[in-house]
């Protein structure tokens, strides 16, 4: 269940974001590639406009083009800047009722499923946004609210707000989650389950680390996330180097269990229980057929006591994996008075 929506979805969730100019260009096998996850059991779709300049969408909207539209449980995201005029972003209400039009556009539907918050706007009150939400929800444009990469804390005052004033809640939140990704244990997952929220987290592989690529010895792989995050793959922070050594040691525990790497990650991420889906990100269809499997597998106890000896719970190996960054630590000037 999506939280207490009573909307089903399946245990993975097929994230779009490497098609397109990130990921895959090739539309036609990107079509294929999102039908054939339909065809597996996914009946979760999550993008964002962003993604490659509204290219995902785009794409995604082409692949649902003459299937059963209520058969997909669909999701975007809105945030990220978009052009070059300085209002094209944000959380704004001016800024979020123009994009979920162009989002719908781009998708070739009349409503999206799930509308999310793609990361938090200090600029903009949290009521402005709840706001736009439920506007958009009454007026039929989405049907549910979401946030994604929320602190604990942000999560909580969403809530209160929906309830204070009236608004429509979040309904889930998109955080990042994976086995060297385990921060959000400590707080955000125990606050999702308090208010009864979905969770559907991205990068369960660690953006690639936990593919069976990463092992000592081997050359790290050249790719495009890599060149646009080299502070999640440069070696030289040790940070990554942590997360090659507990990327050997946890291949060589899938190994022994009798499972692949990728469906050992996959399997720890959705045995959580307040995990409702997890997100796969494939770029190619080899990349989906090796995560389709880890649907059904379920992790024995011993195998989890191993993984928590590997990486502790609630810990990030590398702090910049943990996603959203708040301006209290990214700004200097709000931590110091002016001289």
């Amino acid at each position: 269940m999506l939280g207490r929506t009573g909307v089903k979805v399946s245990p993975l969730c097929l994230g779009a974001m490497m098609f397109g100019a990130w990921g895959n260009p090739d539309h036609d096998e990107s079509v294929r590639i999102i039908r054939r996850a339909l065809d597996g059991g996914i009946n979760f779709i999550d993008t964002a406009d962003v993604y490659s300049a509204g290219e995902s969408e785009e794409i995604v909207g082409k692949a649902l083009a003459g299937i059963d539209r209520d058969s997909v449980v669909l999701a975007t995201k809105a945030h990220a800047s978009m052009g070059e005029d300085a209002n094209m972003s944000g959380n704004s209400r001016r800024w979020l009722l123009r994009e979920c039009d162009n989002s719908l556009r781009r998708l070739g539907t009349d409503y999206i499923d799930l509308y999310q918050i793609h990361r938090p706007d200090p600029s903009a009150d949290v009521d402005e946004t709840l706001s736009a939400l439920t506007d958009l929800i009454r007026a039929g444009k989405i049907r549910y609210a979401g946030s994604s990469t929320f602190p604990a804390a942000q999560i909580v005052e969403a809530q209160w707000v929906a309830e204070r004033r009236g608004r429509e809640r979040f309904v889930c939140e998109q955080p990042p989650y994976s086995i060297m990704v385990r921060g959000i244990e400590a707080d955000v997952l125990p606050a999702c389950q308090q208010y009864g929220m979905g969770v559907i987290p991205w990068s369960p592989l660690a953006g690639g680390w936990l593919s069976g690529r990463y092992r000592k010895g081997v050359d790290v792989p050249a790719s495009t996330r890599a060149r646009m995050l080299p502070q999640r793959f440069d070696l030289s922070l040790p940070g990554n180097q942590a997360k090659l050594e507990a990327a050997e040691q946890l291949a060589v525990l899938a190994e022994k269990s009798g499972l692949s790497l990728i469906q050992l990650a996959l399997a720890f991420v959705i045995q959580h229980p307040a995990i409702t889906s997890a997100i796969i990100g494939p770029r190619t269809m080899d990349h989906l057929e090796g995560q389709l499997e880890a649907a059904d597998v379920t992790l024995d106890p011993a195998v989890l006591d191993r993984i928590d000896e590997i990486v502790p719970p609630g810990t990030n190996l590398n702090r910049p994996d943990g996603g959203y960054q708040p301006p209290a630590l990214t700004t200097p000037s709000l931590r110091r008075r002016p001289g």
